[in-house]
């Protein structure tokens, strides 16, 4: 585990607000969207830590709500999902659209035909956009983000975001740390000090947004290593004393 000046685990789950990334951080890169390999403890351990935070704990990711859901179940936690184009409060909150903008149906063709185009790009429909993922032929990085820049230019309402090896096309106006903002201006989060971990540019916003809020915005790689040193750092707040002080 790296950790450098980071609060600890005790002061987190005094005061603190955890907004974790899903892939990257919480899990391992996969090499296709679909098979991502969860850890049959992680579930559970968050779990344990929303407990200890009085809830307030939220994924904050590119995925689908459904499809995070899916991951972790059957645990269920505040989320800002698809970088922030949908926000769910609270674990049984009815999510909401925060811009209600859904990209045109022949751009979706496009990105099919760019998938004909580049056979090993796989595309991942969302509600509100999509993305392109180039991870098993990076040299398709360069002329799918023409193509699909192309596309946005088109239409403001819409921008290009970059992430690990994937272009992604998504509402203008939401992002994470939209997302976080709104979390934080309602119980469980409300009062306490948001701490950001993720581990790419998509996490940058909300990194910042928590370092404004007086909080920390935390790089993984540069912080834990990787999503199994953070897991053991989790478990620390999670068996932190109700006294506020770790047990021996």
């Amino acid at each position: 585990m790296i950790l450098t000046d980071i609060p600890s685990p005790r002061e987190i789950a005094r005061n603190g607000a955890l907004f974790l990334d899903f892939d990257g951080t919480l899990v391992d890169i996969a090499p296709t969207p679909e098979s991502v390999h969860v850890p049959a403890s992680l579930p559970g351990l968050l779990i344990r830590v929303a407990a200890r935070l009085e809830g307030a704990l939220a994924i904050l990711t590119g995925r689908p709500l459904a499809v995070v859901d899916a991951f972790l179940a059957p645990a269920r936690f505040a989320a800002g999902t698809e970088h922030g184009s949908f926000l769910r409060h609270t674990p049984d909150a009815t999510p909401i659209a925060t811009t209600g903008t859904e990209v045109p149906q022949a751009w979706r063709d496009q990105a099919d035909r760019l998938r004909a185009r580049f056979p090993a790009a796989q595309v991942e429909h969302k509600q509100a956009g999509f993305a392109v993922h180039f991870r098993a032929n990076p040299e398709a990085g360069p002329p799918i983000e023409i193509a699909l820049a192309a596309l946005v230019e088109t239409d403001p309402r819409f921008a290009l975001l970059p992430a690990r090896m994937a272009w992604e096309v998504k509402p203008r106006g939401a992002d994470k740390g939209t997302a976080l903002e709104a979390l934080m201006r309602a119980a469980p989060f409300l009062g306490r000090r948001p701490m950001m971990i993720g581990d790419d540019v998509t996490d940058e916003d909300a990194m910042a947004a928590a370092r404004r809020a007086g909080g920390w915005g935390l790089r993984l790689q540069d912080t834990f290593g990787d999503p199994a040193a953070l897991h053991v750092w989790l478990a620390a707040i999670a068996e932190a004393c109700p006294n506020n002080a770790m047990p021996q």
